[in-house]
């Protein structure tokens, strides 16, 4: 996702598709023609009225300035530093565009965390240690006691299980607060998927191409020669079918003069031709 400011096009048409309107739904809401308000979330766009402006942030409930691209704050155009109570080296960090603030402020604003805090609380302030720790001494204490007592090693099913259960502070709350973390960053990415900067996930890789083409290649009907060449295409796009008779003969001839292909050509040094589809009759 993309931290620089939007432009007013791109603002016109997002917070469109936020309220799920078509075009001719908006225009009977707001007044504003269907076709202006087209153009307005055409790229490029400047032609619009003043009146237009105001009337568009009062239906959505955002500011001018957010609606035009000149600021990323919908409601809140005068807000307090102060009140947000951030430190000195916070506001330089934000303010430096060396992180993507608009992703830190879509995670923070996740309804789930608020959990993610709470759990990064009790593990930065040590409520829990003291817990654990009792936990942890009251389990090492009874194992060591019952080995002494009969004589047990620490292969003993039940010695190994109260070693077990006994209870890593670190890897354990790297467990909760990722866990934590998973539903939000998973959301975050879901509702991204259609922006332009984000990749297609449905797209074939060019390795996952590869392999398909190859494997294709391979379990056409012909000889090793013919697979060998099909594959080899493949990977070039030239449609195998298209060669003729005497390119196909060229190319094995060029193809035997590796030592890697010389076990898969024919040692009498006779080339099959290559086999053709059979063209219907017109």
């Amino acid at each position: 996702m993309d931290d620089a400011k939007q432009s007013m096009h791109e603002r016109f048409w997002e917070l469109r598709k936020d309220w799920k309107l078509t075009l001719e739904q908006l225009e009977k809401q707001t007044g504003i023609s269907k076709s202006a308000l087209g153009s307005y979330e055409a790229e490029g766009t400047k032609d619009i009225s003043h009146w237009a402006v105001v009337r568009l942030a009062e239906f959505y409930g955002v500011t001018t300035d957010y609606l035009l691209g000149l600021s990323v704050m919908k409601n809140h155009p005068n807000a307090d530093l102060n009140d947000l109570r951030l430190s000195d080296e916070m506001i330089e960090l934000l303010k430096s565009g060396r992180i993507n603030n608009r992703l830190l402020c879509e995670l923070a604003a996740h309804g789930d965390f608020r959990r993610f805090m709470l759990d990064l609380e009790i593990y930065v302030d040590r409520i829990a240690s003291m817990h654990i720790r009792n936990n942890n001494t009251a389990l090492k204490t009874e194992r060591k006691v019952l080995m002494e007592r009969a004589g047990l090693d620490d292969n003993d099913l039940n010695m190994r299980t109260l070693e077990l259960v006994q209870i890593d502070e670190d890897d354990y709350f790297a467990h909760v607060i990722f866990e934590d973390l998973r539903p939000i960053i998973r959301d975050i990415r879901e509702a991204h998927k259609s922006d332009a900067t984000t990749a297609d996930a449905d797209t074939e890789s060019p390795a996952e191409k590869a392999v398909r083409q190859l494997e294709a290649a391979l379990n056409c009907e012909g000889s090793k020669e013919e697979k060998i060449v099909r594959a080899l295409l493949s990977q070039l796009e030239i449609d195998y079918d298209s060669l003729t008779k005497e390119e196909f003969v060229t190319l094995i001839g060029i193809l035997n003069k590796s030592e890697h292909m010389k076990k898969h050509i024919s040692r009498r040094g006779k080339v099959p031709a290559p086999q053709r589809r059979k063209r219907k009759k017109r």
